[in-house]
């Protein structure tokens, strides 16, 4: 006889599961302005000598994310994340095709949010792979989880600037010490940051960050979470605004949903 108890439990079937559970989350759509660009050594002489420049693309490459209590705020966190970029774009030198240059730009975003309080220690039996010995996992520590996604930003504007001009965007006193593994991501070593003509790019960003800790639940379905909390941004100019109107990518952050509301039972 044919098992049927898929039919009388159909989307009702409660379970405990062991998860992250979302806290507190927002949704950002960054305009960042006038990032400045860490040219590597060989786009750098060619930037010297182009006539104008064209923006290509801009990929992410790694996030760092740290968090933080709140003093006096119990439950809240700072969230402290920085992004690395790869900026790619075409130098016009003269009549012929032109070349790519390359980069590297980064952005420092913060939030606080919500991550409740947590005494416990949660200790793991997970064995350390890279030890070869059955060792258990180090505790965890009563901090929540920070997470950020970020999907490819849209490039919306690039300028040249000439020492002349005296401008100063964002990041003009220079990227600091860059992480070997962000410098193997180039093909040649980075320039020095007083090289005379700078690159300057405005990206626009969309992301999602969330404080997350682990909890027992019980569930029986759910639809995706999407932040409705605005991060905002003071950032202002004609390009932003224009970013500002772009719909927020849905998709780009969770898989399409393939179901036919039939919950797959048998009839």
């Amino acid at each position: 006889m044919p098992d049927n108890r898929m039919n009388t439990n159909c989307g009702k079937e409660s379970v405990c599961i062991r998860t992250r559970k979302v806290y507190d989350a927002c949704r950002s759509q960054d305009c960042l302005e006038d990032l400045r660009v860490l040219l590597t050594a060989e786009s750098a002489s060619i930037l010297e000598r182009a006539i104008n420049v064209k923006p290509k693309t801009a990929s992410i490459l790694w996030t760092y994310v740290d968090v933080e209590p709140v003093p006096f705020n119990d439950g809240f966190y700072t969230v402290d994340a920085k992004l690395f970029y790869r900026i790619t774009a075409d130098a016009f030198c003269g009549i012929g095709r032109p070349v790519e240059l390359e980069g590297l730009a980064t952005f420092d975003k913060r939030a606080i949010l919500y991550g409740s309080e947590g005494k416990s220690k949660t200790f793991s039996s997970q064995m350390i792979a890279e030890s070869g010995e059955d060792q258990q996992l180090r505790p965890y520590t009563n901090l929540p989880v920070a997470t950020i996604e970020v999907i490819d930003p849209i490039v919306l504007a690039a300028r040249v600037v000439d020492p002349c001009d005296h401008f100063c965007g964002t990041d003009c006193c220079g990227c600091g010490e860059v992480p070997d593994a962000i410098c193997s991501c180039f093909r040649s070593p980075f320039a020095s940051m007083d090289t005379s003509r700078r690159l300057y790019v405005t990206l626009g960003q969309f992301s999602i960050m969330r404080l997350e800790r682990d909890a027992q639940l019980l569930v029986q379905g759910a639809d995706y979470c999407v932040p409705e909390k605005e991060c905002p941004s003071s950032v202002d100019g004609d390009v932003c605004d224009m970013f500002s109107r772009f719909r927020f990518p849905v998709n780009e952050f969770f898989p399409p949903d393939t179901s036919s509301g039939d919950c797959g039972c048998k009839k």
